[in-house]
């Protein structure tokens, strides 16, 4: 089976926002979250730029103000995520954090117009019963501000992700990545020097590495999103949970709990069922067309 450009992306994005989250678990208990979000922001506006450059672009774009609500929108959401990890074992704060493309389907549906199957409500309802059973039936074992933490980055790129597909009508995919660190690095300051760790050169490795996968990872995000539709390039990014395990097991030596495998099945489950259900949805559009 020939897989989709938009599908080749997302799983491409998967991999880089995988390694993007591995490193900022390594480099956490070195450095404060603040330096780790500011270093990450200048690094991918210095790539930002230069793709837009090499590419013949403006990197103003047509609107502004939307492309910033988009910049704002993912700063919110990786400083979240960003705290998730330091205080949250990788595979968990990863699967919460996917719970996104169900909360982005009600999303597109409601600010895009996009089609809601009665899949949706199922994956929803799969999708809250999998973040319990990772956050534990009684609530007491994983880390409550992380636990926090990764709900707000839930939010927050759940309206990033519609945002994007509603920007890539008007604006090109490197122009609406730019807008990313352009607006998280003069946000990322402050909190960068309240807290300032002299980097050992491990670290410059580890910032400029963090930044250059959260690069891979919004390109070929926003390129995907600007080709299929929301919630069926969202869900392919569930990918990122099985890459977090991975991760989880050959770097940190953690293999992920029984809660965590039940939880992101029922969160991985609800999702495919979404992605089953619309896709057929498309097809039968097409032959009636």
């Amino acid at each position: 089976m020939k897989l989709s450009r938009g599908v080749l992306y997302m799983t491409a994005s998967a991999f880089g926002f995988s390694a993007m989250s591995m490193l900022v678990k390594v480099a956490s208990p070195r450095l404060p979250t603040g330096e780790i979000v500011f270093a990450r922001a200048v690094v991918t506006l210095v790539l930002s730029y230069a793709m837009v450059r090499r590419a013949g672009l403006s990197p103003w774009g047509h609107r502004p103000l939307p492309l910033m609500l988009r910049g704002l929108l993912g700063f919110g959401g990786l400083t979240s995520l960003y705290i998730a990890i330091a205080r949250l074992p990788l595979a968990d704060a990863t699967t919460i954090h996917n719970a996104t493309p169900m909360l982005t389907s009600v999303l597109a549906w409601w600010l895009l117009d996009e089609r809601l199957a009665w899949s949706t409500g199922v994956a929803i309802a799969c999708g809250i019963a999998g973040v319990v059973l990772i956050v534990r039936p009684t609530g007491t074992g994983l880390d409550p501000v992380g636990v926090g933490a990764v709900l707000t980055a839930v939010m927050c790129s759940s309206f990033a992700y519609v945002t994007v597909r509603k920007l890539a009508q008007t604006e090109h995919p490197l122009v609406i990545v730019f807008y990313f660190p352009l607006v998280a690095t003069p946000l990322a300051l402050p909190w960068m020097l309240t807290a300032f760790v002299m980097p050992q050169p491990i670290d410059w490795l580890l910032l400029i590495a963090i930044g250059a996968a959260t690069q891979i990872g919004q390109v070929f995000l926003t390129r995907a999103l600007a080709i299929e539709r929301v919630g069926r390039a969202a869900s392919v990014g569930y990918l990122q949970v099985a890459f977090a395990m991975v991760w989880q097991l050959a770097v940190f030596g953690d293999a992920p709990t029984a809660w965590t495998l039940g939880g992101a099945s029922l969160i991985l489950g609800g999702t495919l069922l979404v992605s089953q259900v619309t896709a057929e949805l498309a097809r039968r559009s097409q032959e009636v067309q």
